[in-house]
């Protein structure tokens, strides 16, 4: 039988010193106490791996001291000594959580293997919750490595397409911040404000499919190019499809370009068949691609100016010609709300660049 530390709680010293004597002579470390408070400050003292605990006891009931110690160390196990042979206090007993119920005159034969199967069942309970903060701490770094991985996945597509169009260099990396700060502007928990930080970062990441002489393209573009470039939405959700399951995230990718008032490319959609998030991506590329190059220079040591990027057909707008585009398309391009919030946002970021 395997050793444990028991705590024998009887009023009676006579029971004490018999039950003492017999379990230190199979093994077992011992501990006694003659009432409920004794038993519960030598459990606050020291750890027991079981009590042994009369029911009827002076101050508190067994039963009270029982419901504490399940509160108190749940890895405790508790085996109740009582001399009445109650069927419902048996049955209230292991309602709250005794692991056994025995009747005095105590049966010693019984009582060693009541306590051996006790303790069984909490070194069972032990290895299995350990077991189990293994297995999470695993399955915590097998995802850690895999979202590494996908990142590491995420950044090569940017790369790509960078490599490929020399104005997006930055820009998503700009569009993603504007982003999320809308989205908290806005108040969205977290992880909403992660997902669009992830579309934000990948939304152009179609244009890797669009030829180059569109994308770099000097003059305007021809219907037949336009549709080409259009095209980039639904390019993005297949290149990432495989990469990517939440299809949250897909879909403000795929509807980065429709207008509040349903003008917009690819489905048309208008406001109220439109995620939030989708809005939020569109207002913030627009306001990425206009930033100014005089914002850029007064902001030269903020991450704000590094934004900053003409596109090939027209230079950037400055900083106040943007605002009043913004306020003008409000419940046309973009909506209202998402407008006011971004709006705010860089009113905070101008005032920090001015301090």
């Amino acid at each position: 039988m395997g050793r444990g530390k028991i705590l024998v709680a009887d009023d009676e010293p006579q029971v004490r010193e018999v039950l003492s004597r017999y379990l230190t002579n199979i093994g077992h470390h011992i501990g006694v106490a003659s009432n409920g408070d004794e038993v519960l400050g030598k459990i606050d003292a020291e750890q027991f791996d079981l009590v042994l605990l009369d029911i009827s006891m002076p101050g508190k009931s067994g039963i009270e001291v029982l419901k504490e110690l399940q509160t108190k160390c749940p890895d405790t196990g508790v085996i109740m000594v009582t001399a009445i042979a109650d069927i419902n206090i048996a049955i209230d007993a292991m309602r709250n959580g005794a692991y056994d119920y025995l009747v005095k005159p105590i049966d010693l034969n019984m009582l060693s293997i009541s306590i051996e199967r006790a303790l069984e069942r909490r070194r069972l309970l032990l290895e299995n919750r350990e077991y189990q903060l293994y297995l999470e701490k695993k399955v915590e770094e097998q995802t850690s490595q895999i979202k590494q991985s996908f990142l590491g996945a995420i950044s090569a597509l940017v790369q790509a397409l960078e490599a490929k169009d020399t104005y997006t260099q930055g820009h998503s990396i700009m569009v993603a911040e504007i982003a999320v700060a809308i989205a908290r502007e806005l108040g969205m928990p977290e992880k909403q404000v992660e997902k669009i930080r992830l579309a934000a970062l990948l939304h152009d990441i179609g244009k890797i499919g669009v030829r180059e002489s569109v994308l770099n393209k000097q003059s305007s573009l021809t219907p037949e190019e336009y549709e080409h470039i259009k095209s980039h939405c639904i390019l993005g959700k297949r290149i990432l499809q495989p990469i990517i399951e939440d299809n949250e995230i897909l879909d403000i990718i795929v509807h980065h370009h429709e207008k509040y008032d349903g003008t917009g490319y690819p489905d048309g959609l208008k406001a109220g068949q439109l995620p939030k998030e989708a809005m939020i991506v569109a207002a913030a590329e627009e306001y990425a691609t206009r930033l100014s190059q005089d914002t850029m220079v007064l902001a030269a040591a903020d991450a704000y100016a590094a934004m900053s990027s003409d596109r090939p057909y027209r230079q950037a707008l400055p900083p106040q010609a943007i605002e009043t585009e913004l306020e003008n398309e409000k419940g046309k391009q973009f909506d209202p709300v998402v407008v006011d919030a971004l709006l705010k946002v860089l009113k905070r970021r101008n005032s920090k660049v001015h301090q």
